[in-house]
């Protein structure tokens, strides 16, 4: 409650008149005029007081009973009065202003939840505490590289930037508030242009825990004390405010993450929808999702890429170990960045554009030693990356890798279910690439792969990725060769346990030369270039149909747990389509094959005759082909019954499998006619064979008649380039051979 001062001093004087009037003695008329001139001078100051006793003695004077100590007393009751009314005005008038500021305050904390991002927030509030830089300003400064970027100012300055040395600088680097109280003294001072200034307060703003902006306050007075901790207790709350801010962000932005990832049916849709929402949050210009894939980075998704050369390199993708996306893949940690061209690895087409601000950020992949996708955001212009930004990005990361995990299980089921159907549609050796290419695309860390399938009890490479098929076909392994290179044991691969080999820990091209001639492996193979294998046993009941080799040829520890994964789940059914694909081609063979002889029949040379010719179109290389006809045949059969003329013609092919070479092929074309192939063989090397097993039916006898035969040799492409041709001149050949009484004629 405010004191009637001016009522009780005119109440006083008045009092103090009626006693002099009233003819009171000097004790009971001086009280009052003191209390006159103490009310005055304790409301209005020593002047007015001073004023008042002068006043007050002369109205005494109107009295007879006036004594000079009253003046004394006078004066000394002013005197007195003025010091207890000076602290106490003082107080009053330090309580409106800290009224006035906690107004002010209380107004701008009552603004803070209505902002709806960081950027409104700083931009409005220096508006609301204007009040409080009168004389001065109020601004906010965000950091930058150079220094610190004025936000926004009240009122506005003539200063965009300013440099790290100063106030702000301090505050930022020390994470606490700084007051100055007299810039005159600080040698670190930056004045602004148009301002005098005599107090600074610079309050540090944080976000989770980060100076991420400083308020700045200054002004022609000095600061007190209630204000310095006001504004310090407002800068806690827009801390705390970012905060939260930051926290709703992310919220939201998660929860429209899950949505959009749910509503994606392949890997490619869900990565371009989360491209571009975190693109829009991030208030970022251009990104792109990028999925490891042997020694490229291939775009699952890319958006605001415009310019020609960077089009190229999305399509061409990123070669091992160039730009930032392969550093993430190996350190598997995140990588910021406001400085691209300062930077080891970079991509040329980006740092030609001048692009200056990167985020690099791995999206998580269950049991895998490297970033399979790597996450790439950025801008033209310089942009330090705050901690909260930095945080979101890594959420964001965790979920979309995971709708990316649902999604690409989804697809390899799909793969392979899609095998199943192409089952009965194509060919046996088409399976085999198939296969094998599908594998490689699913397993990580695969770039190129071999399929090593059982044939005869031999291992035999039926297809291949990255290498020569052609020159590999003429190696085969047994089962102890590829046990040797499987390296795990019998039981491991009859239960179908992918293993890992990596050069750092095992020299794969000494243990390839154990297995297999050194100058075909090292070529066809490639063996020297393998960085890292993943080798997977395909086993059926008990039974290893085939070995699927999967290679990486730049890094030793491209495989993991990720890789063993996806490897078994292509185990069983791979087992499958082997073992039916194994039961058709034994039911093919068996119409393929004359049940008399065991040979191959007169339907098998004319597949496998077509086939060998146009491998040798292709290739470029020869093909020489035989007639055998017999001689003593008929007289076996009419002599001696069909019984041992079934047994002779079981000896021929003995004799002929026993001297065959490796690769030829050999036939029972009808009746007492047989056909060899001799792929890769000219005319000269065809002849010399020719004459072996001639040499050898010339050696069976049956009671008194010995056989013998005649042959016609052709070649390709001398002889003719087409099938008939070819045995046009072979069967011309024979019909000389037995009107000359020779064994061969070419």
């Amino acid at each position: 409650m405010r004191l009637p001062y001016p009522a009780i001093a005119l109440g006083a004087l008045l009092l103090g008149l009626l006693a002099g009037v009233l003819g009171y003695s000097d004790p009971y008329v001086l009280p009052w005029f003191m209390i006159f001139t103490a009310t005055l001078a304790s409301a209005r100051g020593l002047g007015v007081g001073l004023g008042a006793a002068f006043l007050s003695t002369l109205l005494l004077l109107l009295f007879p009973s006036f004594e000079l100590m009253a003046a004394a007393l006078l004066l000394l009751a002013a005197l007195l009065a003025h010091q207890v009314g000076e602290s106490l005005r003082l107080a009053h008038r330090r309580a409106k202003h800290l009224a006035r500021v906690q107004r002010l305050l209380a107004e701008a904390l009552e603004a803070l939840p209505q902002a709806e991002d960081r950027e409104t927030l700083l931009r409005t509030f220096p508006e609301r505490l204007a009040a409080l830089g009168q004389g001065g300003h109020i601004g906010v400064w965000v950091p930058v590289r150079e220094g610190f970027r004025l936000l926004t100012s009240e009122p506005p300055l003539a200063l965009d930037t300013i440099p790290p040395t100063g106030v702000v600088g301090r505050a930022f680097r020390e994470g606490k508030p700084i007051h100055v109280p007299d810039v005159r003294q600080e040698p670190a001072y930056i004045g602004a242009p148009g301002h005098q200034a005599l107090a600074e307060l610079a309050l540090p703003l944080l976000e989770r825990g980060v100076v991420v902006a400083v308020l700045n306050v200054e002004r022609n007075r000095p600061f007190s004390g209630e204000e310095v901790e006001g504004l310090t207790r407002f800068a806690q709350a827009v801390s705390l405010q970012l905060s939260r801010l930051a926290d709703m962000e992310e919220r939201r932005l998660l929860a429209e993450l899950a949505q959009r990832m749910q509503s994606a049916a392949t890997p490619e849709e869900a990565a371009q929808k989360a491209l571009d929402l975190l693109l829009g949050v991030l208030r970022l210009e251009s990104g792109t999702l990028w999925e490891a894939r042997g020694s490229r980075m291939v775009a699952l998704a890319y958006q605001g890429v415009k310019e020609p050369s960077l089009l190229q390199v999305i399509a061409e993708g990123l070669p091992y170990g160039v730009g930032l996306a392969w550093q993430v893949y190996e350190s598997h940690s995140p990588f910021f960045t406001a400085r691209y061209a300062e930077e080891s690895r970079t991509v040329p087409a980006l740092r030609n554009l001048g692009w200056r601000t990167f985020a690099a950020l791995p999206i998580p992949s269950p049991g895998s030693p490297r970033a399979r996708r790597v996450l790439v955001v950025g801008q033209r212009e310089e942009r330090l990356w705050r901690k909260a930004e930095e945080e979101l990005l890594l959420s964001a990361c965790r979920a979309v890798g995971l709708g990316l995990e649902g999604l690409t299980e989804k697809r390899r089921h799909q793969a392979v279910n899609q095998l199943f159907l192409e089952l009965v549609e194509r060919p046996l050796e088409e399976l085999y690439q198939a296969i094998l290419e599908e594998a490689i695309r699913q397993v990580p860390g695969s770039e190129a792969g071999s399929l090593l399938v059982l044939e005869g009890g031999e291992y035999r490479f039926q297809a291949v990725v990255g290498y020569d098929l052609e020159g590999l076909k003429a190696v085969r392994f047994s089962p102890e060769g590829m046990l040797f290179w499987y390296g795990r044991g019998e039981e491991e691969a009859r239960r179908g346990e992918p293993r890992i080999m990596s050069v750092e820990d095992r020299p794969i091209p000494e243990i390839s030369h154990q297995t297999a001639p050194q100058e075909v492996i090292d070529t066809a193979g490639r063996a020297k270039e393998i960085r890292a294998n993943l080798c997977l046993p395909v086993p059926y009941k008990g039974e290893v149909l085939a070995y699927l080799n999967l290679d990486n040829h730049h890094d030793p520890r491209a495989f993991g747990e990720d890789s063993l994964q996806v490897a078994r789940f292509f185990a069983a059914p791979l087992a499958t389509l082997l073992h039916e694909h194994r039961t058709r081609r034994l039911l093919e063979e068996a119409a393929l094959t004359d049940p008399l002889t065991g040979l191959l029949n007169r339907r098998a040379f004319d597949r496998y005759f077509l086939e060998e010719l146009k491998r040798a179109e292709r290739y470029g290389y020869p093909l020489s082909l035989a007639i055998l006809d017999l001689k003593g045949f008929k007289p076996v059969n009419d002599r001696l019954g069909h019984a041992t003329g079934d047994l002779a013609l079981m000896k021929v092919a003995e004799v002929l499998q026993r001297e065959r070479r490796n690769g030829d092929r050999i036939f029972r074309w009808g009746g007492d006619e047989f056909a060899v192939l001799f792929p890769h063989t000219p005319k000269k090397g065809a002849i010399a064979a020719a004459y072996r097993y001639a040499r050898a039916i010339e050696r069976l006898c049956f009671g008194e008649i010995c056989l013998g035969v005649n042959i016609g040799v052709a070649t390709y492409p001398e002889d003719g380039t087409t099938p008939d041709k070819l045995l046009s001149a072979a069967d011309t050949r024979m019909y000389q051979a037995k009107a000359l009484g020779q064994a061969v004629v070419a």
